[in-house]
């Protein structure tokens, strides 16, 4: 099938009002009229500019049509394979039929559902958004005040831009890049169809100290050169406050230090872990007793820890 630009035949937006549809069509039929137009196609763009309001005139025709999607003028295409059950045009194969055809038994064809014309329910169209949350709204909750804004046709058929603002819950536990599902937040169904669905992309925010790889945290644990020889506790900070991690005698850098269930939550009730990654740093300013003593520690020293280099 050819697909027709209804909306580009008739130089409105796809937005357009039906006032604004009407002006276009009584303009451009005085235009292209046989009586008038001496345009050797003159006939023939006629009845395209009939053929076309005769779609978008009617509000039902209008969204079936709005459904099949955007293609160019006379670009060969299919309707969406569900598209003919929706509409009750259950008798077409779409292999050998004009767009006008389609549209012309459009009464007849949703006769076969048993549902008048005017009260065929069309469902409402999904939607996508994207929401940030901090990494403290995941670990315990939270609700968003969500808004954005969807073209809704009104009761007289008209195409209008219309604000839906509403509240969303996450439950803890929600995942980085997440997509949650919220039914019926979508766009308003027409003539009694369900509304659509909205599409929530959760992300978190980058947080200043932990980073997030699936339920589990990490934590780069600065230490001395001291600490991390000789062992110590240390206080170090999680999403429920602070807790003691002990230090072993001997830790090198880029060791990984497990704190059992302080990671992120699971929907089964249980927690990640929490990781705390040591990073050994130097003093870059040595007073002169710490300088006496790094040196004496040097001069008795025999640990060498380039000795595989022998």
């Amino acid at each position: 099938m050819k697909f027709k630009d209804y909306y580009e035949i008739l130089g409105v937006a796809r937005t357009a009002s039906n006032d604004e549809i009407k002006k276009a069509y009584r303009k451009l039929a005085h235009q292209y009229h046989p009586d008038v137009s001496k345009d050797p196609a003159g006939e023939e763009k006629f009845k395209e500019v009939a053929e076309a309001y005769s779609t978008l005139k009617d509000a039902e025709k209008r969204a079936a049509y709005d459904q099949l999607g955007k293609h160019a003028s006379g670009q060969e295409f299919k309707p969406p394979p569900d598209w003919s059950s929706q509409q009750g045009f259950q008798e077409y194969t779409f292999d050998d039929i004009d767009l006008s055809d389609l549209f012309a038994g459009f009464a007849k064809g949703k006769g076969r559902t048993h549902q008048s014309g005017r009260d065929r329910p069309i469902p409402g169209q999904d939607y996508e958004l994207s929401a940030q949350i901090s990494l403290e709204d995941a670990f315990r909750g939270t609700t968003l005040d969500l808004g954005f804004t969807v073209p809704e046709y009104d009761i007289q058929g008209q195409l209008k831009s219309v604000p839906h603002a509403f509240k969303a819950r996450i439950p803890k536990g929600v995942t980085n890049n997440q997509k949650m599902l919220l039914r019926g937040k979508g766009g308003k169904g027409f003539h009694g169809g369900h509304d659509g669905n909205l599409y929530l992309n959760i992300s978190f925010v980058p947080h200043r100290l932990f980073r997030v790889i699936d339920n589990d945290l990490y934590i780069d644990l600065p230490l001395t050169p001291w600490e991390a020889t000789l062992g110590t506790t240390i206080k170090v900070p999680t999403l429920e406050g602070a807790v003691n991690l002990k230090i072993p005698a001997g830790t090198s850098s880029g060791q990984k230090l497990r704190i059992a269930k302080r990671g992120m939550p699971k929907h089964n009730q249980e927690f990640g872990d929490l990781f705390a990654v040591t990073k050994i740093i130097v003093p870059t300013t040595l007073s002169d007793q710490e300088r006496v003593l790094l040196q004496q520690l040097a001069d008795a020293s025999t640990f060498n820890p380039r000795h595989h280099f022998e």
